[in-house]
């Protein structure tokens, strides 16, 4: 196994080296977080095609599935909002602030990003470990989370691209549907995919311990979106760009996880 989490985490580091030169040749550097996306997805389903020394059962294949549904939908979502578009103001905003040490800067804070990526992987491959045979009900529990997530993610992608394609929201600030709930519903389904990794590979019973580790995957992933490049840097941009509409969202709807809006006077 230690193998081939070493071929993985070579081959997170190449696409992540690959997807500096795409944005060093577009300049833009979105292109990075469409490899990204594909490139974690290709790890998940190396190693759950590959980790059970007698070939994939059915858990194995039916994580595949699951992880490469969830690539797909979010890298093809991220190539259409990239694509012939102006770069996303997070790398716009490292491109002027870094000046001349952009490029080289950029290069390894991708290589940061295939760490963070090889680190998460191993979630989905401690849930594919998991020797039990059979499927039970964490493995159920683990599907129904995950396809709520990507659905829930791509239902909150789809409202904001309709808000925004509308010249009257023009300025605004968009609170429609799950917006009026989470201020990054987008985001917080997007750490929910990575609850369902533990429920795959945790045995309550105590017959794979290792599963555990799992966990490490959404607790990784929460203090990225929450704390470090998901939400920090877009709320000071939405706090430059929207103002007083952007605080009195703030002051009436959750920061991450969805709840009823609180009643502001």
């Amino acid at each position: 196994m230690a193998i081939l989490i070493l071929v993985v985490t070579a081959g997170l580091s190449g696409a992540m080296a690959g997807a500096w030169l795409v944005q060093r040749l577009t300049r833009n550097g979105g292109w990075a977080d469409v490899i990204w996306s594909f490139a974690i997805g290709a790890a998940g389903v190396a190693y759950a095609l590959t980790v059970r020394p007698g070939g994939p059962g059915v858990r194995q294949v039916l994580l595949a599935a699951l992880i490469l549904g969830w690539s797909l939908r979010l890298g093809l979502h991220i190539l259409d909002r990239t694509r012939g578009r102006p770069e996303d103001t997070r790398y716009a905003a490292f491109r002027a602030d870094w000046g001349a040490a952009f490029e080289r800067r950029m290069f390894w804070f991708l290589q940061i990003q295939a760490g963070a990526a090889a680190l998460l992987a191993l979630s989905m491959l401690l849930a594919a470990a998991n020797p039990r045979t059979q499927l039970g009900p964490g493995d159920l529990a683990g599907v129904a989370v995950l396809v709520i997530a990507v659905v829930g993610e791509a239902v909150a992608d789809a409202q904001l691209r309709r808000f925004r394609a509308d010249p009257g929201n023009h300025g605004r600030v968009c609170d429609r549907g799950l917006w009026g709930w989470s201020r990054h519903p987008n985001y917080f389904f997007e750490w929910l995919a990575w609850v369902a990794y533990p429920l795959f590979a945790i045995e309550l019973g105590g017959g794979y311990p290792w599963g555990w580790l799992a966990l490490s995957g959404p607790i990784c992933m929460y203090w990225l979106l929450v704390h470090v490049s998901g939400i920090p840097p877009l709320e000071q941009q939405m706090l430059r760009s929207r103002g007083a509409a952007y605080r009195a969202y703030q002051a009436r709807v959750s920061r991450f996880i969805p709840l009823p809006p609180r009643r502001t006077v």
